[in-house]
């Protein structure tokens, strides 16, 4: 008699892990800063660079509260995960494919896709508290459906007061999550610590790999021997944010989170995993689409809106691990000897930008970031016991 196959197992999800779904979701995330930065790769002007800011606020803001939502779900199965992530992949399919145009033709169809990803936040909040009450069903109410009454309306209305009514839902949000922060903390119970630092890694990984695919695509497409040089130096570059990220950054961010939630400091978590990581990720966007200016022309002076993005790239991803590492309590002594040139150094390299060759200029960055990393190396091998 022929054997019967075992049954199947249903695998239960680990909710201190992140989900394969949540990696698949990822992608779409990874077309949206695509599609979100692609403006600081062609001649960017500072009107274009505040935007990208604007819009990636609150694109990124979005990424936090699905994140964030998730994270106290312990109850999620995979199989409900998995169709609550395909449900917000649709909107934020719908928000990539407008952000070309998202404060033009397309300001529309980017408030219909934020308010659809506020109607799946939504129904996630209800199934975690609406029978429990351990939220109350107003501020339930106020949070995502409020807020996604204000997207939805603001794609019937013209600009710039839509653009208006897009800060008011975010500054609800944030409001809301400040306020209620401390109290939310004591009664969703335990984060999820381990998931966080998963997801938030993710997040770099993304941003890194857009800085990657900038640099192979500019390479591909003015390939001469001085444009293979920026380009190898380029990647020197986001190696070494890599390197400092994922040798240092991932575990500070696992010990913190704990020491944080362990003093039951809520707003201390929501600095560290809501605003700072912004600025760092925003830092890597901006040095993405200044190095794929130098390596189109190498021998030219960067634009001033790309010389500020070098400098100010780099600044802001070092500058988001020092203020984040003494949020988690530590002492500004041990900070002090990688913050300062990091913080320094890539000034005078983004003044120096606007004048010097881009190659130069690219050159000096990589200098400074595998500086850092060889002094942060050496300091982490002489704090070895023995």
């Amino acid at each position: 008699m022929p054997r019967r196959s075992a049954p199947l197992r249903i695998q239960e999800r680990d909710a201190s892990r992140a989900d394969w779904m949540e990696l698949f979701f990822d992608l779409v995330f990874v077309a949206l800063i695509g599609q979100l930065s692609a403006g600081l790769r062609s001649e960017p002007t500072f009107a274009e660079l505040g935007v990208f800011l604007g819009l990636f606020a609150s694109v990124w803001w979005s990424w936090v509260n699905l994140t964030f939502t998730i994270n106290i779900q312990e109850g999620l199965s995979r199989r409900t995960l998995a169709g609550y992530m395909l449900s917000a992949m649709a909107a934020v399919g719908v928000i990539a494919v407008a952000a070309p145009e998202a404060v033009g033709e397309r300001a529309w169809l980017f408030a219909l896709g934020n308010a659809a990803l506020r109607a799946v936040m939504l129904l996630l909040w209800v199934r975690r508290s609406w029978s429990t009450g351990v939220v109350s069903r107003l501020r339930v109410l106020a949070y995502n459906g409020g807020t996604g009454v204000i997207w939805l309306a603001s794609a019937f209305t013209p600009s710039p007061l839509r653009f208006v009514l897009w800060a008011i839902a975010i500054a609800i949000e944030i409001s809301l999550l400040v306020a209620s922060a401390p109290g939310l903390l004591r009664r969703i119970g335990t984060i999820n610590i381990e998931h966080l630092a998963d997801r938030f890694g993710t997040l770099v990984i993304i941003a890194l790999g857009e800085s990657v695919l900038a640099i192979v695509v500019a390479v591909s497409e003015s390939f001469t021997p001085l444009s293979a040089v920026v380009g190898v130096l380029a990647f020197v570059v986001t190696a070494g944010l890599a390197w400092a990220m994922f040798m240092f950054g991932i575990d500070a961010m696992r010990s913190g989170l704990e020491q944080l939630v362990g003093r039951g400091d809520a707003r201390g978590v929501v600095e560290t995993v809501a605003f700072l990581p912004f600025l760092l990720v925003a830092g890597i966007m901006m040095l993405a689409g200044a190095v794929s200016l130098a390596i189109d022309a190498p021998q030219a002076p960067l634009l001033p809106a790309s010389a500020v993005s070098l400098g100010a790239g780099v600044i802001l991803f070092y500058g988001t691990n020092a203020a984040i590492s003494l949020r988690y309590g530590r002492p500004w002594r041990t900070v002090r000897p990688w913050a300062v040139p990091a913080l320094a150094l890539p000034l005078v390299v983004g003044a120096a930008a606007f004048v010097i060759p881009a190659i130069w200029a690219i050159a000096a960055t990589a200098a400074v970031v595998v500086g850092i990393v060889t002094l942060s190396e050496i300091r982490a091998r002489r704090a070895l016991p023995g």
